[in-house]
């Protein structure tokens, strides 16, 4: 699905001369937007971070690299994902990036799933957060994770459809791919029905919490609503919109949550643009333009920049779950600031949650919903910062103007220059975002796939959905 221009025929161009027009020629459009030079060297260099850094002969996708230390299953839903975009832009063929995805599934089928708490991949078609790169073993003692399956799950449910052919190796990787979705079962992750667990452990059972307001979970509950085996029940939605928090933030009034990936993960494989739920059709918006006015809130909060962090402009901003400097406390301009290192950064609505720490991805993961914000802050981080922060594999993680004017000596995975503290590592469930809504911009690529798969229609009916591309698909009932 490649861009290209729009051309004047040279028939057209020789009447439009010989007609001597009185008027200037109507300005012809192009039929495609013209191709972003930044873009495509953005989404290829991502791209081939997922393909040059996973374990080829498993499909392990690495949380960090070069720091490796486990995968990260969240992440192998992005790789996977980010195979076809692959094979569409030509970055890679599409035999190669069929063969990567068959690897990576017949892994994780194939991989132990049973309750001990070690030596095995997952349990109950859940898995683990974290993998050993090498076997694909719980690494440590990780939680069985509900909403990193859940990612992982989109990514398997994207090829499922991707890969259409009638040939036997496609046949084979859609044949895994429902055996994997099928497999899971949600309903046993429901200790407080309606509502899903965060997590088990073969150790101590359930986490104590669940999903139950605007988390990143709206991707988990459409998957567990459409399973055709071991669904939760449709109660379940309602449930969770009841404990949204509608307020407004900088001029605008929409669900509030303070980390920018809770308003990005989900919006990665579902089209939420013109259909509604109960929530969102009482509010008058839908889920996308919910995220455009979070996107836009947090500009606007880094343009204020209430706490004075060093570099923050209408530019320059992005508050996300991310990398960070160190765990302590420092002082820079006059004031305390407490530092941390992987944290879920954020701005909203009685939730400010900043030590200075920028992350690419958080503008990066809203290029659909608000490009014209999003470009020039990308753009303007490239241009201000070059190779400390834009490398082989594009943006590095986050860095920390801040945090140089401190005089702390940063934990192992940064470095610190004059012009602020930079990350040395790329993270996957960062990287992921920027790729795949990148495509999603350009071409849509991931939306139009994933509404072809019956499995994601069924949990978007069955969540109440309905209007826009869902129209006449949900049989006039709501499963």
């Amino acid at each position: 699905m490649r861009s290209r221009r729009a051309f004047v025929p040279f028939v057209a161009l020789v009447l439009l001369l010989a007609c001597g027009a009185r008027s200037a020629p109507p300005v012809l459009q192009p039929r495609v937007a013209a191709v972003d030079p930044f873009l495509e060297d953005l989404e290829k260099r991502t791209f081939e971070w997922f393909w040059d850094t996973t374990n080829a002969t498993n499909g392990l996708v690495p949380d960090r690299w070069p720091d490796i230390n486990f995968s990260s299953v969240a992440a192998i839903g992005f790789g996977l994902t980010a195979y076809g975009v692959g094979a569409e832009r030509s970055y890679v063929t599409r035999q190669q990036a069929r063969d990567r995805t068959l690897t990576t599934l017949r892994f994780l089928w194939n991989a132990p799933q049973t309750s001990e708490p070690k030596d095995v991949t997952g349990y109950r078609g859940f898995f683990y957060h974290f993998l050993d790169m090498e076997k694909g073993h719980r690494y440590q003692t990780v939680e069985l994770s509900a909403i990193d399956t859940a990612l992982m799950m989109a990514g398997v449910l994207f090829v499922q459809s991707y890969f259409d052919r009638d040939d036997p190796a496609e046949r084979e990787l859609r044949d895994l791919a429902d055996k994997l979705y099928r497999r899971v079962e949600w309903s046993w992750m429901q200790p407080r029905p309606p509502l899903i667990a965060m997590a088990w452990r073969p150790e101590s059972g359930m986490h104590t919490h669940d999903y139950k307001g605007y988390e990143e979970a709206m991707i988990l509950y459409v998957l567990a609503l459409g399973a055709p085996e071991h669904a939760i029940s449709p109660d379940a939605w309602k449930a969770r919109t009841g404990n949204y928090k509608w307020d407004t933030f900088y001029g605008q009034q929409f669900i509030n949550y303070a980390p920018l990936f809770i308003h990005q993960y989900s919006h990665i494989w579902l089209d939420f643009r013109g259909i509604h739920d109960a929530y969102t059709r009482e509010k008058g918006v839908d889920y996308f333009e919910n995220s455009r006015r979070a996107t836009y809130a947090q500009r606007a909060y880094a343009a204020a920049n209430p706490n004075g962090f060093r570099g923050y402009g209408e530019n320059m901003w992005g508050l996300t779950a991310s990398i960070g400097p160190m765990d302590a406390t420092g002082s820079a301009d006059g004031r305390e600031i407490q530092f941390h290192t992987y944290w879920a950064r954020g701005a909203s609505s009685g939730d400010i949650r900043d030590d200075g720490t920028i992350a690419p991805t958080a503008a990066g993961g809203s290029l659909p919903f608000a490009p014209e914000i999003v470009l020039p802050a990308l753009k303007e981080m490239q241009a201000r910062h070059g190779a400390r922060l834009f490398q082989r594999y594009g943006f590095i993680d986050a860095f920390n103007v801040t945090f140089a004017a401190s005089g702390l000596t940063p934990r192992r995975g940064g470095v610190v220059h004059p012009e602020g503290w930079f990350s040395s590592d790329y993270l996957g469930i960062d990287q992921g975002p920027i790729v795949l809504m990148t495509e999603n911009r350009r071409s849509g690529l991931v939306w139009e796939v994933m509404k072809r798969n019956p499995h994601i229609v069924r949990g978007l009916c069955r969540a109440g959905f309905s209007g826009g591309w869902l129209a006449g698909r949900c049989g006039g009932r709501s499963e």
